[in-house]
């Protein structure tokens, strides 16, 4: 469903909707014979059809999330001190950290779930924005500090992404 620049795409897993308002007087958003068209408003600019390159992966990135879904995968790595990871409302909640007393929080960000299955952290959703988002969060809440990475290994890293939930 599109109405001018803003987005609304429905599928099996839910909907999603984007507004690009912000390139309002540089494209166009139709929807031609069932494909979305984006267009170049006027004498095409580098810049201009850069901006129509991403947008449409934009679109092409929801359209597959409201069929698919996306999941990330993350994996426990400690040398140690065993750290725990819990899910808490809209957080993840790492404790003992490198040994740290305080625990570290890393926001969940929308409508993304989050599991913890052993040493692994699961990520899934249908917004690769907040699917994305959700994991660097996850990412730099555990990124050491002060120490020589060298040495001091732990963190959660991401080591699969897929298409699917």
């Amino acid at each position: 469903e599109i109405d001018g620049l803003k987005v609304k795409v429905k599928g099996p897993l839910g909907e999603l909707y984007k507004d690009f308002s912000h390139a309002t007087g540089q494209l166009t958003i139709r929807n031609i014979g069932g494909k979305v068209a984006v267009e170049v408003v006027g004498k095409s600019r580098r810049n201009k059809l850069a901006l129509v390159g991403t947008i449409a992966a934009h679109i092409r990135n929801m359209m597959v999330g409201v069929t698919k879904g996306f999941t990330y995968r993350l994996k426990i790595v400690y040398a140690h001190f065993p750290m725990s990871v819990k899910v808490k409302g809209d957080y993840v909640v790492i404790e003992n950290f490198i040994g740290e007393r305080a625990p570290r929080y890393a926001k969940i960000v929308g409508n993304v779930k989050v599991k913890i299955e052993q040493d692994d952290v699961v990520v899934k959703g249908i917004d690769i924005e907040e699917v994305g988002q959700t994991v660097a969060n996850i990412e730099n809440a555990t990124r050491v500090v002060s120490r020589d990475p060298r040495i001091f290994l732990d963190g959660i890293f991401t080591y699969h992404r897929e298409v699917g939930m």
